[in-house]
Order: structure tokens, then C-alpha cells, then sequence
């Protein structure tokens, strides 16, 4: 059957996908090295700076979902002095642009807006309604890029997911859509110092690296919220009320990733007062910690006290992770909620001492009012309620 496809011409091959089912084409890359050779084929460009958009448009204008591989998926473009633009596009309604290259060391400050609103139009390139972007992977952008990068994205008016990744030198990024965008991710933007969001309608929000100043300008109720801040706040005079709007956004989460430095510095003085503040629908917590903190787990303790309906709990163990001096007493202090009722497991990462799994492990069993639930190491074994109850008691001895 190989044999038979390598002597067909690629318009005929490329006529055999269009008439596949969507979700089928991409795996007829795996046939063979002739048909992934088809996918693979990249359109390769020069010209300026202020050329990409139009570029990009022109790239886009000329795909057909219905006939996948009529035109290549892929494109490269070369503009400035060693600059380029590195385009494909994915099943799904997906687009990845690259901006590779620069030296990141010597990377200059700058700001991306995106503003993605019908009645704003930032180019004269407009982007064709027979293609709907509504995934977009945005990498590497440079303050040379900027500007280019937030023309194309403005452009794209029905993006529902936004992904921005390894963006070095950007120090201020604000995202205004109303309508459309739910889904947004921020990783590894180490110089990010303000995010300003105007996105009623954001239900899922990851963020990797330093924290910075967010605003959340229109008010929305996440269902899944990834605050990996362990790296610390990018601004050394970050106050609790800085965070106060993005702790709204939080409340009603069902799936939350926390550091408990986070909660200890910027959440823990803002609810203490009232003692009221619950996270009711929180089921899966992601908590990031540092073991080797004093009387770390206390932070854990607390905050799961405020979780009455947690029923799963993941535990990252990060030595490496920013810590702050804690205030024990108030922590400590307890609150309605003092058992766990529904939660069914536990699960141990990055620990590399299995005692320090037993402590915390026994310290959480404190708050279960059922069962003690399954618990799984960082090594993939799980500990048993006996196994569990010897390896406390020699715990225990050796203090």
C-alpha cells in the first residue's frame, strides 16, 4: 500500500485528504515518510518588518480546512537582520507564531496590547472569515516583534485561547476582549511587571513566574486557575490589597494551583479579619511548597480549612521555592470548616525524603473526618493505613 501511495502525485494525495473527516487528516502523516513529507512543506519568504502582518494574513487567506494540504501549513519568513517569523497551523482552529532568535540577555523592555474588539482595527491587513483562528500559541515575541505581534493578534477577533510563552523583555501586557476570550496562559515571561486584563468572559487562566501587579479591570469568576508564582512577586513592594481583585477572580474556582507563599503574604491578611472568606468550590488543589520553610505545612492546614468540598489534593514539594517569614499564631487560627469530608486522595511530588512525607501525611489525616483517603508518594507507591501508622510511631521515636 506504501509502495502504491509513493507513485501517486501529491495533488492527488492532497485530494485524498480533503475529502477525510477533520479529526482523520493529520493521522495520515503517519502513513508514511511521503505523506508526512506533505504535511511538513514550508513556504518560505523575505521582506521587512512591515511586511509580517500582511504576510501572515496572506498565509492564513489561503488555507482551506476542507482542503488541508492545498497549501502549505507551514510558513517562514525572514525580515530585518537575522530576525524571522515561524508560522503553522493545527487541527482545530490553531495557530502557532514563533518569533525565534535575539539574544534574551540584552533583551530590550517593551509592552504588548491586544485589543480584540470588531471595531478596532489596528492594520489595514484584514484576516480572512473563511479561517477562524480561536487557539493562538504565541512565542519569543522581542520589542522588535511587539508592535508586529499586537497588530496580528488584534486582528484575530474570534480568539477564544490565548497562550504567551518565553516573551523576554515584556514588561506590560494588557488584553481587552469582551466576547470571546476564556481561555488565557502566561509561561516563563521572567520580566512581566503589570497584566492588565479587560476579559469578562475568562473561565480558565495559567500563569507561570513571577508574579506581577495584575488588574483584572472587568470582573469574571474563574473555574481553573494556575498561579504558579514560585519564583516570588517581580515587584519588591507587592501588598496584600495589590492582589485583593485577583482573589475575587479566584473564589469561585473549582480547580486552583497555589503557592503557599502566596496565600501566606497576599491572601491569609486580606480574609483573616472578616473570617468568612471560603472557597466553596474548590475539588482539586494544586498546592506548590517548601519543606525546608519553618513550620511550613501550617500554610497547607490553613487554607485547606477553607475548602470544605476539596476531593482532590496534589502536593509539589519545591526547596527552590520563594518563602516568606510566617505568622504562626494567626495561621494556626482555625475556622469553621475543620474537616475535610469528600476528599478521596492525596498525592505527594518532589519529596525526597520519605519522612517528611509521613509527617505531612499525618498532619493532613488530622482534618479528614472519614477514612483516611488514598495517598501516594513522590516515588509512586502508596502508603497504607497500617504501613502508614508503624512508619508515625518510628517517626516519632526518632524525635
Amino acid at each position: 500500500m506504501e509502495d502504491l501511495f509513493s507513485n501517486l502525485p501529491d495533488e492527488v494525495l492532497r485530494s485524498i485528504v480533503s475529502f477525510l473527516p477533520n479529526e482523520s487528516t493529520l493521522e495520515t502523516s503517519l502513513i508514511s515518510t511521503r505523506w508526512r513529507d506533505l504535511w511538513n512543506q514550508v513556504l518560505v519568504r523575505h521582506g521587512t518588518t512591515q511586511d509580517v502582518a500582511g504576510v501572515v494574513a496572506g498565509f492564513l487567506a489561503r488555507f482551506e480546512e476542507l482542503d488541508p494540504l492545498k497549501y502549505p501549513r507551514k510558513l517562514q519568513f525572514h525580515f530585518a537582520k537575522d530576525s524571522a517569523l515561524f508560522a503553522s497551523i493545527a487541527t482545530n482552529n490553531k495557530l502557532l507564531l514563533d518569533f525565534p532568535g535575539g539574544n534574551k540577555l540584552l533583551e530590550r523592555k517593551y509592552e504588548l496590547q491586544f485589543m480584540l474588539k470588531k471595531d478596532h482595527i489596528i492594520t489595514h491587513h484584514t484576516f480572512p472569515s473563511t479561517f477562524l483562528v480561536k487557539t493562538l500559541y504565541l512565542k519569543s515575541v522581542s520589542h522588535l516583534t511587539s508592535l508586529v505581534a499586537s497588530s496580528i493578534v488584534s486582528s484575530l477577533e474570534h480568539l477564544e485561547k490565548l497562550v504567551i510563552v518565553e516573551c523576554t523583555g515584556l514588561q506590560s501586557l494588557f488584553i481587552e476582549s469582551e466576547s470571546k476570550l476564556h481561555m488565557l496562559t502566561v509561561l516563563d515571561c521572567p520580566q512581566l511587571k503589570f497584566l492588565h486584563l479587560r476579559t469578562s468572559k475568562l473561565k480558565n487562566f495559567r500563569y507561570r513566574g513571577p508574579l506581577p501587579r495584575i488588574w483584572p479591570e472587568s470582573h469574571f469568576n474563574l473555574r481553573y486557575a494556575m498561579l504558579d508564582f514560585r519564583q516570588g512577586p517581580s515587584c519588591s513592594d507587592l501588598k496584600a490589597k495589590d492582589f485583593n481583585q485577583t482573589l475575587l477572580t479566584i473564589k469561585n474556582c473549582e480547580t486552583l494551583s497555589l503557592c503557599e507563599w502566596t496565600f501566606e503574604t497576599l491572601i491569609w491578611p486580606t480574609i483573616s479579619p472578616s473570617g468568612n472568606f471560603i472557597f466553596y468550590k474548590i475539588r482539586e488543589l494544586w498546592w506548590i511548597h517548601n519543606h525546608k520553610a519553618e513550620n511550613s505545612i501550617n500554610a497547607l492546614v490553613c487554607f485547606l480549612k477553607l475548602c470544605p468540598a476539596l476531593e482532590q489534593l496534589f502536593v509539589t514539594n519545591d526547596s527552590t521555592s520563594y518563602s516568606t517569614p510566617e505568622t504562626k499564631s494567626s495561621l494556626m487560627r482555625g475556622t469553621k470548616y475543620t474537616e475535610l469530608e469528600h476528599l478521596r486522595g492525596i498525592k505527594f511530588m518532589g519529596f525526597t525524603n520519605r519522612d517528611d512525607e509521613i509527617s505531612v501525611a499525618k498532619t493532613l489525616i488530622e482534618l479528614i473526618r472519614e477514612d483516611p483517603p488514598k495517598i501516594e508518594t513522590s516515588d509512586g507507591s502508596c502508603f497504607h493505613t497500617l504501613t502508614m501508622e508503624n512508619d508515625m510511631k518510628k517517626l516519632e521515636e526518632k524525635r
